[in-house]
């Protein structure tokens, strides 16, 4: 059952004071090796400005194929894939994108290459950092990569600035709980919807979250529940991991940022 009273998100929208309601969806994709057509009904039906996505396809004709997916779900692609490790951004043809970049992390001999997928937009007045990220299975890189993570935030020169992905760890974790205290956790902070994101058959656990700077109103964050067009088979077949959907407020950039 729905956790919030809130049946349904905002929708996206520009205020009056310049600032702008968006609405963020992180998601792993499992290099699109599903049913791509449930995939990409799945993320149109989140409606999303911004759609950060893990294990996006890195090899062979990588780029046809997130041009693909982003092109049936209406969006656009707007950094990563191969040269970000996997991590990936799409977006909507509301957001004005000033600047993106592909970042690799440094790589510990026998462990996979890892990425983050960067870049700042502008939505009305509002003004962006959004990343995406896919964490490491071993603990200490891990726990670095988040220290990473914070310090590319930290350093993107926006006030206001999102970050999501498929963490590899739950809410209990020493990298969960380093993000969580730097950043907002979105779900904590507003639940909506489900908590769980793994795995679509059995959701049994949250190794999936979006994460917002202390200036963003969260105002719902979760596993979507009732998608229009959308079936309970769609959600088991696109991947192995469950979306989360977050509808944030992000304020008007000031005049000195």
């Amino acid at each position: 059952m729905p956790t919030s009273p809130t049946p349904a998100l905002p929708n996206s929208r520009t205020e009056p004071d310049g600032s702008a309601v968006i609405r963020v969806l992180s998601y792993n994709i499992r290099s699109m090796r599903d049913d791509t057509a449930a995939l990409a009904r799945i993320i149109a039906a989140c409606a999303p400005d911004l759609v950060l996505v893990q294990e996006a396809p890195r090899f062979f004709r990588w780029r046809k194929k997130l041009a693909r997916l982003a092109r049936a779900a209406d969006l656009v692609i707007l950094s990563g894939g191969g040269s970000a490790a996997g991590p990936a951004l799409l977006c909507s043809l509301r957001a004005t994108v000033e600047r993106t970049e592909d970042v690799l992390l440094p790589l510990t001999p026998g462990l996979h290459r890892r990425g983050f997928a960067t870049a700042v937009v502008r939505f009305g007045g509002a003004r962006v950092g959004v990343l995406s990220c896919h964490l490491s299975l071993q603990s200490d890189e891990r726990y670095a990569q988040g220290g990473m993570l914070l310090d590319r935030l930290a350093g993107m020169g926006v006030e206001h600035a999102v970050a999501g992905g498929d963490l590899n760890e739950r809410p209990g974790g020493r990298t969960f709980r380093r993000l969580a205290a730097g950043l907002q956790d979105c779900w904590t902070a507003r639940p909506w919807g489900s908590e769980n994101t793994s795995t679509p058959d059995d959701p049994h656990q949250r190794i999936d979250a979006v994460f917002a700077t202390s200036g963003i109103e969260v105002l719902g964050c979760g596993v979507p529940l009732d998608l229009p067009g959308v079936s309970g088979a769609d959600l088991r077949a696109a991947t192995d991991h469950l979306p989360v959907l977050a509808a944030l407020r992000v304020p008007a950039a000031t005049a000195a940022a």
